[in-house]
């Protein structure tokens, strides 16, 4: 990725490709807010430009945000000071989802438990640019620093930001929606405190080792994070 568009959610939030227009508008923009593209209280991009990005037309794009408005996910003002911006995320439970089936839960975690070690690996082997080491360390500093609230998001962004440094948009989009679906998971879950210590210690060493280049220790480190979560998933859910 160029160093453009780093931290641009443009690059990663996907145009619609199937002939469900209005369904998967509502899909992308919900795993966007999911993985904290959007996060609680951003404003989303003009209509016009959202629209385009994502290849539907204004009127598609204005019946999903009232959907998504309505559902309790967005707050849309009138006036000067107007916009759509989005709300604290909502957890599947109170959502009304239908919670995976075992094997879709171990599905997700043996297929996350491959990519996203290669994609610490391959960002600590990439050479990173100053704005995509400061991005990587920008959505450290925001995920170190979230609420309990938006701590879900903000850890999903952070993960997404790892692939980012990759290089390769494949990659990226495939975090981007096995994220989406752990995160489902885990609003399943309570947030212990003790395990987000935990995690923010692991974090911090991950990203201390893509930063140094040292690309067998930052796939180890996220081998053991991602051990750590599926365990807690294992725990509760089994």
């Amino acid at each position: 990725m160029t160093a453009a568009e780093f931290g641009d959610p443009y690059a990663v939030l996907r145009p619609v490709r199937s002939g469900n227009t209005f369904e998967e508008t509502i899909e992308h923009l919900l795993q966007a807010i999911r993985v904290g593209l959007f996060p609680p209280g951003q404003k989303l991009p003009a209509e016009r430009e959202l629209a385009e990005h994502l290849g539907v037309s204004r009127a598609t794009l204005r019946e999903a945000l009232a959907e998504l408005q309505q559902a309790g996910f967005l707050d849309i003002r009138r006036g000067r000071y107007g916009g759509t911006y989005v709300l604290q995320a909502r957890s599947a439970a109170r959502q009304g989802g239908v919670p995976l089936e075992p094997a879709e839960r171990q599905d997700v975690l043996v297929f996350r438990a491959v990519l996203e070690p290669a994609a610490a690996e391959l960002a600590a082997q990439a050479q990173l640019s100053p704005s995509a080491r400061d991005h990587l360390l920008g959505c450290l500093a925001d995920l170190e620093g979230a609420d309990r609230g938006s701590y879900r998001a903000r850890d999903s962004r952070f993960h997404i930001a790892i692939a980012e440094l990759g290089g390769s948009q494949s990659l990226v989009t495939a975090v981007t929606d096995t994220r989406a679906r752990v995160s489902a998971l885990l609003d399943e879950i309570p947030l212990l405190p003790a395990n987000l210590e935990h995690s923010n210690e692991q974090h911090l060493a991950i990203t201390e080792a893509i930063l140094d280049g040292d690309g067998a220790r930052a796939k180890q480190l996220m081998i053991d994070h991602l051990e750590g979560t599926a365990s807690l998933l294992r725990g509760f859910l089994s």
